[in-house]
């Protein structure tokens, strides 16, 4: 009975511990490292983490300014400080290291532009604008008329061919939150995968496990 109670009370820990801010923050940095194509940006997330670095920084400049703390508590909040300047920087710059592998696809589909922040949506197009114009007059004002577009191989390509795409049947290694059954993943895919266990490590196709990822029932790592 107490080796139960004990379980009980570890995965009621372990559940509390995992909706906090830094585990969902942890998890939707891992997930959009190593995901194939680009992840809902999480608004309220970022929100959060932002009001609580700033509430953060205040707090610390006050303790600072005050003089009434050692130096090694001083160098503790200024180490903070940092600290929360680096995490705020790879919550709104990080993503753009997707962004910029696949520009040019993310521009031209709505599904992909709408999961960017307004942020991100504007430093696309600024990169976008930038690039194309770097090319114009670098390499492509220079070559035949035929082959002048940053999209195509020629005027003769039906698609763009030049462009990058995600690649969803992309292998990754992916952990179940909890224990999931064919119900779980996309209609299509559910004979490829019946069920996954909790908690361990598979090596599967992205498509396969793209729904339930997305639903907060799977995590990349």
């Amino acid at each position: 009975m107490a080796t139960e109670e004990s379980a009980s009370v570890m995965d009621d820990y372990e559940t509390l511990i995992s909706t906090t801010d830094v585990e969902l923050l942890k998890r939707a940095w891992r997930n959009e490292k190593a995901a194939p194509e680009i992840l809902q940006f999480e608004s309220s997330l970022v929100q959060r983490i932002k009001e609580q670095i700033e509430l953060a920084d205040s707090i610390f400049a006050e303790i600072i300014s005050s003089g009434s703390t050692s130096e090694g508590s001083q160098f503790l909040c200024f180490v903070m400080v940092l600290f929360g300047d680096y995490v705020e920087f790879d919550l709104l710059v990080g993503p753009g290291m997707q962004i910029e592998k696949y520009l040019f696809y993310v521009l031209k589909t709505d599904e992909y532009l709408n999961r960017l922040s307004k942020q991100e949506q504007m430093f696309a197009r600024r990169c976008t604008d930038d690039l194309g114009s770097h090319l114009d007059e670098t390499v492509l004002a220079k070559l035949p008329d035929n082959y002048q577009s940053i999209l195509k191989q020629s005027i003769t390509s039906e698609e763009d061919d030049m462009v990058p795409v995600p690649r969803l049947d992309t292998f990754v290694i992916c952990k179940a939150k909890q224990y999931l059954s064919g119900l779980d993943f996309e209609p299509e895919y559910s004979m490829e995968i019946t069920e996954m266990e909790r908690d361990l490590l598979t090596f599967v196709c992205y498509k396969f496990i793209k729904k339930p990822l997305e639903n907060g029932k799977i995590d990349l790592v």
